[in-house]
């Protein structure tokens, strides 16, 4: 990497870089970020998912045990409950045993307000 005063040559793009401050504060920004990033990355994985969406935003409205989630999705128990595995080794659910029942709910509102604000957002976008 060849650099002057002001401009950077680089091998990635041909294209010479005139705002080398910029370049070099976002880079340490990032920078800065990098270890976070791959669990951020398997967090959005999750959210890829439409039926852990749909389990979210049923939780959004209180406790459910897992034969009502099964019954809201229309899917197995045994799906329902792998699901609710993943969400709930996330963090993002909390759980109590009563018996053979096995309730959940959200461990932290704020993900549900932020799943809410994105739709309104879509639908604004749609509509």
């Amino acid at each position: 990497m060849k650099s002057s005063s002001n401009v950077i040559s680089s091998p990635v793009c041909k294209v010479t870089c005139f705002e080398l401050e910029k370049v070099a504060r976002i880079k340490a920004d990032l920078a800065k970020e990098e270890s976070v990033l791959p669990t951020l990355s398997d967090m959005y994985k999750l959210l890829g998912n439409q039926t852990r969406l749909k389990i979210l935003l049923a939780l959004g409205q209180g406790e459910l045990c897992v034969c009502d989630i099964s019954h809201v999705l229309g899917i197995s128990i045994a799906a329902t409950s792998h699901q609710l595995k993943l969400l709930y080794k996330q963090g993002w659910l909390l759980k109590r045993d009563d018996g053979k029942m096995v309730y959940y709910w959200l461990h932290d509102m704020s993900l549900l307000a932020a799943l809410k604000n994105d739709m309104r957002m879509l639908r604004a976008r749609s509509g």
